[in-house]
């Protein structure tokens, strides 16, 4: 028998219905409920949800900077000895979770399908640092690959930014940091971005689908809670949603799934960058919930979204 929660939400595509179905079967808490360290495990697990692992040509784990204050990194190069762009990858799971690990399938997919040179990057997390310590190591990864990545051939004139619902406000709040640098980046691709804390805010997507169990309005203030100084929590720079100032960003994607409360402030957020000068492209995953493209095992829109990306990183490796 069909859930109520499915019923009253069967604008959700049947992979996704299928899976908001085990959720609640299961018994899945919100991350709030869980705790740091099993929201970890339980982001960790979503592994459980990838299909098989593509072969890129070369695979290596490098560090970002020396010393103590290292960052570790995975490079993926479909094309080694060539000249590839480069998309520096900031993973998603609310500043708090997630990993180099978990989006690794991900990552070989988009590398093997674009082309391109893949960099992900493991920033340090909140609570044991808090904002801005993810900030500084997006900055840094960027840096280091127009100055000191010795070992990576590349072309960095081509570098674009891009990460999913927590990277994704990393990818956008390093591009703003950036964009009148020598680092600037080329470009930006947003997937289902967090952009700011819920707090008191209620759009159309909040409402329709801040219970889905995918990922739940007190959840997302839960990860903000962790990543924000209160001292920072009306920073600009570190919400971009708060952002008055949004001229001279590079061309910027910003894909967000239908089903998801972030949905609109994805859309908003899109069209203020557009109202400021900006291209901007955008694309609605419809009936897809929060997360989706970590997977496609049990989602076939995590596919889609992939061929969806290199699509996109090709169009600009032509331009």
């Amino acid at each position: 028998m069909m859930s109520p929660m499915i019923e009253k939400h069967d604008a959700l595509h049947p992979d996704s219905a299928r899976l908001i179905e085990a959720f609640e079967r299961d018994g899945v808490l919100p991350y709030d409920q869980l705790g740091v360290l099993r929201a970890r495990s339980t982001v960790a697990g979503a592994a459980r949800l990838q299909g098989e692992r593509a072969e890129v040509a070369d695979v290596r784990d490098v560090l970002v900077g020396h010393g103590a204050g290292a960052i570790p990194a995975r490079v993926y190069d479909p094309h080694p000895g060539q000249a590839t762009p480069v998309l520096c990858y900031f993973h998603g799971g609310g500043f708090v979770t997630g990993s180099v690990q978990v989006a690794d399938r991900a990552c070989r997919a988009l590398a093997v399908e674009s082309g391109w040179t893949i960099v992900s990057l493991e920033y340090r997390l909140a609570p044991e640092s808090p904002y801005p310590a993810a900030l500084d190591d997006c900055a840094r990864l960027v840096e280091w690959v127009h100055h000191d990545a010795a070992e990576l051939v590349v072309d960095a004139a081509r570098l674009v930014l891009c990460g999913d619902s927590a990277g994704g406000a990393l990818a956008a709040a390093t591009t703003h940091r950036l964009r009148a640098t020598p680092y600037a980046p080329a470009g930006q691709l947003l997937l289902y971005p967090t952009l700011a804390p819920v707090g008191a805010r209620r759009s159309p997507s909040i409402t329709a689908y801040g219970g889905l169990p995918s990922l739940t309005v007190s959840s997302i203030d839960w990860f903000w809670h962790h990543y924000l100084p209160p001292s920072a929590a009306a920073d600009p720079a570190a919400v971009p949603l708060l952002q008055t100032d949004l001229a001279g960003l590079p061309p910027t994607t910003v894909v967000v799934a239908g089903c998801d409360l972030l949905r609109d402030e994805g859309l908003d957020y899109a069209g203020r960058l557009r109202a400021a000068g900006t291209e901007v492209t955008t694309r609605v995953f419809d009936g897809a919930v929060h997360g989706f493209w970590w997977m496609d095992a049990a989602l076939s829109q995590a596919r889609e979204l992939t061929a969806y990306l290199a699509a996109d990183l090709h169009r600009r490796a032509a331009g």
